[in-house]
Order: structure tokens, then sequence, then C-alpha cells
């Protein structure tokens, strides 16, 4: 799903004129790298430094959704950057699970993936449609490159960038096109059940260990200060110099509270960071409780403050009927 969105946006959604990647890109950029580096502040002397990745993520479903509740009161331009922000950011967090959350790599197994992936890119250069001619080969680029030691998640966006196209500017999405029949048909199944079901497994605590010393490791004030307090300083001043140095504009009928409480709901990384703190701390025990802890008071406090400072603004202008 993140691949076909990735794809979407780049040649027929907000990000396909330089002048709109900017803005989501320095944000995003900015907001992987500061909390990145506010967990490395408190855990750069211990082995529990390979969860750097954790606070970096922003959980755009989760994000999106706070949004969503508030209604009129959020411009349309702030959901359009948050959603342009957002993928960037997934692309980012990817990028992070394939360099420093694999395995041992087998060329081998890298080099059969790479000719299932150069048979993906020839059925597209040859312009064939039909989606039943490319989920095979998908499926076998996954396990190549679950075998190469690579994160097999990198496999699911290399396929999406594979499927065809067809470019609808401004009006619904054909029928004719491949990626749009297969981002419509996943994506009822990837937010209802995908998402869910991995959040509700993975963020619990076991209540028995629970105590409050969870609050005082190192790793819980890694991803907690990261998400809450990093991504929201990054984002935001991220977008604050893009547009102070003229890179870019502000977003129409956005305020500067606007993009702040923004950068505040871009400290929600709930399932993303979930995941990379399960690849960073493979076994279960207390590092995993400590991630967990941070994660979802990091996330917790993000949304909160950012439903807050939306909510205490005027309400925008209702948004037109279409």
């Amino acid at each position: 799903m993140v691949g076909l969105e990735i794809k979407r946006e780049f040649l027929d959604g907000h990000l396909t004129r330089w002048e709109g990647r900017v803005l989501p890109g320095v944000a995003a950029i900015g907001g992987m790298f500061v909390p990145a580096l506010m967990y490395l502040a408190f855990n750069m002397a211990s082995e529990t430094a390979r969860g750097w990745g954790i606070p970096a993520a922003t959980d755009i479903a989760f994000s999106l959704g706070v949004l969503a509740i508030l209604g009129s009161r959020v411009p349309v331009t702030i959901k359009v950057l948050l959603t342009a922000l957002a993928i960037i950011d997934d692309l980012g967090a990817i990028v992070i699970i394939a360099l420093f959350y694999g395995g041992d790599l087998s060329l081998p197994m890298l080099g059969l993936a790479a000719l299932t992936l150069a048979a993906l890119i020839a059925l597209n250069r040859l312009g064939v449609m039909q989606l039943a001619a490319y989920l095979p080969l998908g499926l076998l680029l996954w396990y190549f490159v679950l075998l190469s030691g690579i994160h097999a998640t990198v496999a699911g966006v290399l396929f999406a960038l594979t499927v065809p196209l067809v470019p609808t500017p401004g009006l619904p999405d054909s029928p004719k096109s491949p990626l749009h029949r297969l981002e419509n048909i996943l994506h009822p199944y990837v937010a209802f059940a995908v998402l869910p079901i991995f959040g509700f497994a993975n963020a619990g605590v076991p209540l028995g260990g629970l105590n409050f010393g969870y609050l005082l490791q190192p790793v819980t004030h890694g991803v907690l200060l990261g998400l809450f307090v990093g991504k929201q300083i990054a984002v935001f001043g991220s977008i604050w110099l893009a547009v102070k140095l003229g890179w870019s504009q502000r977003p129409a009928g956005s305020s500067w509270r606007h993009l702040y409480g923004m950068a505040l709901l871009c400290g929600v990384g709930f399932t993303m960071s979930l995941f990379i703190g399960l690849l960073a701390f493979d076994e279960p025990g207390p590092l995993q409780n400590q991630t967990k802890v941070g994660v979802l008071a990091g996330s917790i406090l993000s949304a909160a403050f950012g439903w807050v400072v939306f909510r205490l603004g005027p309400q925008t202008a209702a948004e037109p009927q279409v």
C-alpha cells in the first residue's frame, strides 16, 4: 500500500511538481533526523542505540484520523500536506529498515530478486496492463528478498513501483489503471484488518511486568521525547525555514497555528514505530516493553496536543461539496 501511494502521489497526485515536493520533503527529512538524534542522546553509549529508527516514523493512518475527527477546523491544504509528508516519511522508514534492520546478505538470493524485479520492469515497459501478470512475480520477488537478508518490506514497495498507472489528473481513478485497481482492492483489508490487528497484537505491554521503572529507562525517554518533542520541533522548524528561505510558500488558507498543530500530529508513530521497534529489539522482554510504552505515550501526547491546537482555533470555512 505504501509503495502504491508513493507512485500515485509522484505521478498523479500532490507530488507531481517540484513545488509540491519541497515543503513535505524538507519536513519529512527533518522530522526523521531530529527524533533519531534525540533518541541517540539518551542511548548513544549503549546497545539500545540500535533503536534510533523507532521515533523517526509517522503513522499516516492515525494522524490523518485525528484530522478527520476535527473536520472543517482543518484546512484542506493541511490535510494534503500531512498526507504527502507522511508518505515521504513512510518511504524514509522503509529505506531505514532496508539499510539498517536487515540480516546477513545472500548474494544468490539477491541476484534472483534482481532478475525478478527486472522481469516486472520489463512487463511495465512492454505495456502489459493485466494485474494477473504482475502478482505471481510480486510474490516471487517477496520470497527472494526475504531470503536475501534485506527486510521483505522492501519487496512490497519495489513491486508496487512496477505496477502500471494510468494518470487521471483531477479526475476519478481510471478503471483501466492497474495501480488504482490494486490500491482499491487492498485498501479495506489494510485499513480495517492488517493495521488494527498489527496494532492490537504488538502494542500491548504485559501488565504483570509493568512498573513505573519503564518510564525512567533511556529507551522510553528516547522514543517518547523523540516522537512528542523531536517531531514537532523538526517538522515545524523545517517548514518555517523553508518558507523564510523562499524555497516554498505556506499552504493556502493555513496559518502557522495550523502548521504547528500538524507538526504535533506527526509525532503519532504507533504502527510503524512499533514495527521498527520489533526489528531493533527482536527478543521479547524489557526493551520491547520500554519501546511500546514510549511509542504509546509519545503518540497519545502528540495526538492529544495536536487535537487541542486545532480545536482551540477558529473553525475554517466549510469545504465545497463536489
